[in-house]
């Protein structure tokens, strides 16, 4: 158990220092700065080696990563549905240049099984925790919409997974709602999932990149982009070979990246009016309920010049 913890505090760690320490670098015209989370595609591209023109940066979750998207300290990043809109609301530029396939099944509300919830009904008037502004928050929109229940029926606790996962294993929170590689690591005896995103959310992977590198970079970025597409097209149809390769990279057991990988790996896929109408929805919806404080143009930061790589 304490080396599941540590693991967390590394990530919290990790991603603080990425995101202060890059910003003090120069930009370097004949490399791409690529955030990433320690999971995915991105994680595959660098535990393969494929990107030697990339320089790497860790992030705990999407919001710190747009946090560094927004100081000038990466290039490129990739992250769920909601940190776009929370970012594009607090004022970060970029443009969104490709997304994923669905990931339904890549996010989920844990409970205890000795709770004996059956439901997320069953949750109005708990502790229900989650990472704000992160793809969850959506998935609880969306939940809370399916069942009826408001946001006030809940006692919502904005945790960031680090935090999250000491309070769910200590029963300080009833639930919590949590994304891959987190959900995978969390499911143990004594867990069980009691909603996943399916029939809710597309829960989809954006790629988001600055102004400035789209001005500085593009050659680089159509080779990065081409190399993404490669390494994770590999990594479908070769699954065993992925988990050699990325467990240790994520730093974790080869059988939680394998149940991870198996339910959240998705090929990259081009954005399109479809997808900017899709991320606007959820950008409304946010609007609606006060969690973003004003209208945003999402949809306008679709940027599909790079869609021929996609394909």
């Amino acid at each position: 158990m304490r080396r599941i913890i540590a693991f967390f505090g590394v990530l919290a760690l990790a991603g603080s220092l990425a995101a202060c320490g890059g910003g003090e670098k120069k930009a370097d015209k004949d490399r791409l700065r690529v955030g990433y989370q320690r999971f995915g595609g991105l994680s595959l591209v660098k535990a393969k080696g494929a990107a030697p023109k990339a320089t790497w940066s860790l992030f705990e979750s999407g919001p710190a990563l747009t946090e560094a998207l927004k100081a000038g300290a990466i290039d490129i990043g990739q992250v769920g549905e909601a940190p776009p809109i929370f970012a594009a609301a607090g004022g970060t530029k970029f443009k969104i240049i490709a997304t994923s396939a669905p990931v339904p099944k890549g996010e989920a509300v844990l409970v205890k099984e000795k709770s004996g919830f059956t439901s997320f009904k069953d949750l109005k008037g708990k502790k229900v925790a989650l990472n704000k502004g992160s793809n969850v928050n959506w998935l609880l929109v969306k939940l809370l919409e399916a069942n009826g229940m408001k946001i006030s029926d809940i006692e919502v606790r904005y945790l960031k997974p680090a935090e999250a996962r000491p309070a769910f294993d200590n029963d300080q929170v009833d639930a919590w709602i949590i994304w891959d590689p987190y959900f995978a690591l969390a499911e143990k005896p004594g867990v069980k999932v009691l909603a996943d995103a399916s029939g809710l959310a597309h829960n989809r992977e954006y790629l988001l990149v600055s102004p400035d590198a789209l001005k500085e970079k593009p050659d680089l970025i159509r080779e990065y982009l081409k190399v993404y597409r490669e390494v994770t097209d590999w990594g479908i149809a070769n699954p065993d070979d992925r988990v050699t390769l990325l467990a240790p990279e994520l730093k974790i057991p080869e059988d939680v990246a394998r149940r991870a990988l198996a339910r959240s790996a998705q090929p990259l896929a081009p954005v399109d009016a479809t997808i900017g109408g899709e991320i606007q929805q959820i950008a409304d919806g946010f609007t609606d309920l006060e969690l973003i404080p004003r209208k945003v143009d999402v949809k306008s930061l679709i940027d599909p010049s790079y869609s021929d790589l996609l394909k």
